[in-house]
């Protein structure tokens, strides 16, 4: 018998996913469980595996290429299963647990629950003996080729590609266009076929998401933004005191966790930052929950794990969980779980050299605080000019939530915890 496997849902509203790398070619045998396609979706980086042992007859789609949920993967010759037995086999389901978001970054796996486990969960994908898929004439070519072909006007389809596995390549694509288009101007030519002034590469899956999402952001949300300094000599004090003994732990004693702590002591005197708008239902939610968003800067892009019930945690605690999603994050090994709920955002700009920015709302959240380089600057201390350790702060809130007097408190509300840290351990 054979069985069509089609791209499963992940969940999270995942609609489509690119083809990163195959794991199994025709004619490999594979067992259930056996990860046969690594996927890129808008939220994960996913291993997808067979739901039963079997024979790879056919796979559908070439790596980099982009298909959607319920789209053949691949077809499984499946030895001894036959007639009513491959149907109710096909209604057994598989538990898929995603673990994150390449993204914005970040790979998953698939748990298959048990070993006669098929998605979907239906009769569908079953055929019978006597059908045979038509096989995919589809030309193979690289994204920047096609993309080549496409500026330079010409048909892939005629050119007999030279690559791998007779695969066009962009020589292929320059060569064939030199050739057929004697008349184009030498200079004009040479400039796009050889020195080639532009480059392509496809969007991925997080890149888009980033996108939408910034859009999403600036239409639906009236950006507002309080930019404030904060002089911080004795919290580098107490940072450089316990740096070590944290070190010793395996966590790393950043700022970022005792400004996540003042920041999530400050909302819970200033609700409305913890909030967000329901035009829908004509109501503000204020949440009584505080799970804050700490924005990682990937290879693959921005992405931002979530700190959950953060005002039940200790300094050491909070550097503890920002050392473990990081990590996670930047080895493409954050869950879907991982990254959603948050009810306020901060992003770090200042941990590669920005002084001050304007974030963008993480929407629908009614606010972001942007966290700047620290700087050496002169400052007055008792009368005196002394040398300072200022701390740049800019507070990005959504103005329909929030007026500009209650930002302007909320933001020097935290900036009293971490001009004098200690108050932090006293509430």
């Amino acid at each position: 018998m054979r069985y069509i496997f089609k791209f499963p849902d992940i969940g999270e509203g995942l609609d489509e996913g690119t083809i990163i790398k195959w794991y199994v070619t025709k004619g490999q045998e594979i067992t259930a469980g056996q990860p046969l396609v690594e996927m890129e979706t808008d939220k994960v980086v996913a291993d997808i595996p067979s739901p039963k042992s079997g024979i790879i007859i056919t796979r559908f789609g070439n790596e980099g290429e982009t298909i959607h949920v319920g789209t053949p993967l691949v077809e499984i010759e499946i030895e001894g299963v036959y007639g009513e037995d491959a149907i109710a086999e096909a209604k057994t389901t598989v538990k898929i647990v995603p673990q994150e978001e390449e993204s914005a970054g970040v790979v998953g796996t698939i748990e298959v629950s048990g070993t006669n486990a098929f998605l979907p969960s239906s009769e569908e994908g079953f055929s019978t003996p006597e059908v045979i898929p038509e096989p995919i004439t589809k030309v193979l070519a690289t994204p920047v080729a096609r993309a080549l072909a496409k500026e330079l006007g010409v048909d892939i389809n005629r050119i007999t590609g030279t690559g791998p596995r007779g695969r066009t390549t962009k020589a292929d694509i320059q060569n064939f266009h030199l050739k057929n288009i004697p008349s184009v101007k030498p200079d004009l030519l040479t400039q796009t076929a050889h020195d080639e002034a532009f480059a392509y590469e496809p969007l991925t899956q997080i890149r888009k998401t980033i996108a939408k999402n910034m859009i999403n952001s600036k239409l639906n949300a009236a950006h507002m933004t309080v930019i404030e300094e904060v002089e911080i000599s004795d919290l580098i004090w107490i940072r450089e005191k316990y740096k070590k003994a944290y070190a010793d732990r395996n966590v790393k004693l950043t700022y970022l966790s005792f400004i996540l702590k003042a920041t999530v002591n400050a909302l819970k005197q200033h609700q409305q930052l913890n909030s967000q708008l329901d035009m829908e239902n004509n109501r503000m939610i204020y949440k009584n929950f505080y799970n804050i968003g700490i924005a990682v800067d990937t290879n693959e892009g921005l992405v931002v794990p979530v700190v959950k019930n953060a005002d039940n945690l200790s300094v050491f605690q909070i550097a503890q969980k920002i050392t473990e999603l990081s990590e996670k994050a930047k080895e493409r090994k954050l869950t879907l779980d991982e990254m959603k709920d948050g009810t306020f955002t901060l992003t770090n700009y200042g941990s590669i050299g920005g002084i001050f920015g304007i974030p963008v709302i993480n929407y629908p959240q009614a606010g972001i605080l942007g966290i700047g380089r620290i700087l050496k600057t002169p400052v007055v201390k008792d009368n005196q000019i002394v040398v300072g350790n200022v701390l740049p702060l800019s507070l990005t809130v959504d103005h329909r939530i929030v007026d500009g007097g209650e930002a302007a408190r909320f933001v020097i509300r935290i900036m009293d915890y971490l001009a004098d840290p200690f108050s932090l351990m006293m509430e």
